[in-house]
């Protein structure tokens, strides 16, 4: 019995305070995401153009203020970042049921968008100060599949919502985020407060960008984390367009990732304790997804229960690659930054991240769908390239001192 708690719940104290408040977070957020645009196209009025201009603005407004928001959790340290962030978030969902037209949806979904940046910094800060190193990553890893366990009871209640087909079902669908993110914000502000101490004078936020080692692992790593593009996108799209995949069985496949990532994703983070580990687990994964995507081009060739199989096959491989880079990426983010300007470094990192999101969704789909298939070969290269560069990417961060200044 003991082993079994050891395996599902994280050691007492702050960690289990940390998975909690990911689990009630995750279960607001599960309810928005599974019906975001049907609220916006409903309740607000929006076209589908105006909804995809606006969440464009939107992670444009997210690249733009990924630094400066970063380094203002560096100053006023992790646990007010985070519980700012929350507070602000919260208002903006309950906001929500006021704004009309296009440009009241604009103003919340930018200040939406700017607190969940905040309390995204403010969140990797404080746990990085927080927690001691040797269970660091491990506790990451729990976060991470409680959120992911939240999301899937979320969006069943986001499903629920939707199906109502009435102004409170959609009114459910922001005011249970306004609701959790609250309750966030009260939990995190009972954490204890730890900061990092510093270690110099703060740089002006662009002068990370010439820590030129890690921002090409920073890009290594947005190359990377297009599988999560290639998850929620792309491969609905291909399985719905390109193959003959009865569509409830693309349920299946999402319960099978989520199912994936609570089980396994704190075994995943049992290497990732050093630059050495890190680095085998990304080349695992950029080798293995490079695997995935020829084997979804096959499923463009199959037919009946053969493509079904094929399909599960490479949502296997992918969940796998999402596993080992998420490890990957939780050492990386934590342990190469200097821990006083941990959140300056985080903001370079979403830099290059949303950056590979916003670009990430086009141009894959039209290397997966628009060419009919052969562009999978073309993005298995991607990875089997980005693969061949974590070594040396890796090795140059090990080789270079972070700058001061």
């Amino acid at each position: 019995m003991g082993e079994l708690v050891r395996r599902i719940l994280p050691p007492p104290g702050l960690p289990r305070q940390l998975v909690l408040q990911s689990a009630v977070a995750a279960v607001g957020w599960g309810v928005y995401f599974t019906g975001s645009v049907v609220f916006f196209t409903l309740y607000v009025g929006l076209t589908a153009e105006q909804v995809g201009i606006g969440l464009s603005v939107a992670g444009l407004t997210g690249l733009v203020a990924a630094l400066p928001l970063g380094q203002l959790a560096d100053r006023i340290g992790g646990r007010p970042a985070w519980v700012a962030g929350a507070v602000a978030g919260a208002g903006c969902f309950a906001a929500w049921p006021l704004a009309r037209g296009f440009w009241s949806f604009l103003l919340v979904l930018g200040v939406q968008t700017l607190a969940v940046a905040l309390a995204e910094a403010g969140r990797t800060v404080y746990t990085a100060a927080a927690l001691p190193g040797e269970i660091r990553v491990r506790t990451m890893g729990f976060v991470r599949a409680y959120l992911n366990g939240g999301f899937a009871v979320g969006a069943g209640i986001g499903a629920a919502a939707i199906g109502l087909d009435s102004r409170p079902g959609l009114l459910i669908l922001v005011l249970a985020n306004a609701a959790g993110l609250a309750v966030n914000a009260l939990l995190v502000s009972r954490m204890p407060d730890v900061r990092a101490t510093s270690d110099g004078p703060r740089p002006r936020p662009w002068r990370v960008l010439r820590d030129h080692p890690y921002m090409a692992l920073c890009w290594l790593l947005a190359v990377m984390f297009l599988n999560e593009v290639l998850f929620l996108s792309i491969v609905p799209l291909w399985a719905i367009t390109r193959t003959d995949m009865p569509r409830p069985v693309l349920g299946a496949l999402f319960a099978l990732n989520t199912i994936m990532v609570v089980l396994l994703q704190v075994p995943a983070t049992r290497n990732a304790d050093s630059l050495r580990g890190s680095s085998k687990l990304l080349v695992r994964a950029g080798l293995v997804m490079a695997v995935a995507c020829p084997v979804f081009a096959l499923s463009g060739r199959t037919a009946g229960w053969a493509t079904v199989a094929v399909l599960v096959v490479g949502v296997v491989l992918l969940t796998g690659t999402e596993l080992w880079t998420a490890a990957a990426h939780m050492w990386l983010t934590t342990e190469v930054p200097p821990p006083a300007r941990r959140g300056l470094y985080i903001g370079a990192a979403n830099l290059t991240y949303n950056t590979s999101r916003m670009v990430g969704p086009a141009s894959l789909t039209f290397l997966a769908v628009s060419t009919g298939g052969w562009g999978w070969w073309v993005i298995a290269v991607i990875f089997a390239l980005g693969a061949l560069a974590v070594r040396p990417a890796i090795g140059w961060v090990e080789r270079t001192p972070r700058p001061v200044s």
